[in-house]
């Protein structure tokens, strides 16, 4: 009788062993799931993959390289009108935004540098703004002008509701300054862009 009774708690030691066994199974199954499931919803939310983990892009982050990204477009297509274009006006402009955007990714470098922990703004275009930058080059004469023009009003409209955006809700204090000291040269560089005569 005591052998029966052992026999029995050995073969109930095993169903349940073999039950754990399954549940791990199961359990590390969904574990997987779920975090190629978060992975994937981090990088859809602005997150970047550091290969390990996936850490969230800050807002401060995500302004810099805006405003990067958006002085190297307007550099890169006035080098192309200040060789290209047709208008002595439209040349004369490109000018002007080659200085000021130079300038005005020197200071960002600067602001980004000094915080804690320092910044590096992502100058890399964006595909839209590739995209209008190699259309510019296949223009020539007042195409390209016209193109040219429609490019910058577009891009200072923008840049201008990204600084005013940053300037009131901000995360950085030193980038919000930044941002907001630069919305009367860029609402400058708008009218001036709204007024060229392709």
């Amino acid at each position: 009788m005591r052998y029966g009774t052992i026999a029995l708690l050995s073969a109930s030691a095993l169903a349940l062993a073999g039950c754990g066994h399954k549940d791990e199974t199961t359990t590390t199954t969904t574990n997987s799931v779920t975090a190629e499931s978060a992975s994937t919803t981090a990088a859809d939310n602005g997150m970047v993959d550091n290969g390990t983990v996936a850490t969230p892009v800050s807002a401060g982050q995500t302004f810099a390289n805006t405003a990067a990204a958006s002085d190297a477009f307007e550099i890169a297509e006035s080098q192309l009108a200040a060789t290209s274009a047709h208008s002595a006006a439209i040349k004369s402009f490109a000018q002007k935004m080659i200085e000021a955007h130079t300038g005005s990714t020197a200071k960002l470098k600067t602001v980004a540098a000094g915080l804690t922990p320092p910044m590096t703004p992502d100058a890399t275009l964006t595909a839209d703004q590739q995209q209008k930058v190699d259309a510019l080059k296949a223009k020539t004469g007042a195409d390209f002008d016209t193109a040219y023009a429609a490019d910058q009003v577009a891009a200072h409209q923008a840049t201008l509701d990204a600084l005013k955006s940053y300037s009131t809700s901000g995360d950085v204090p030193e980038l919000k300054s930044f941002a907001t000291g630069l919305i009367p040269t860029v609402t400058a560089h708008l009218n001036m862009a709204k007024g060229l005569k392709p």
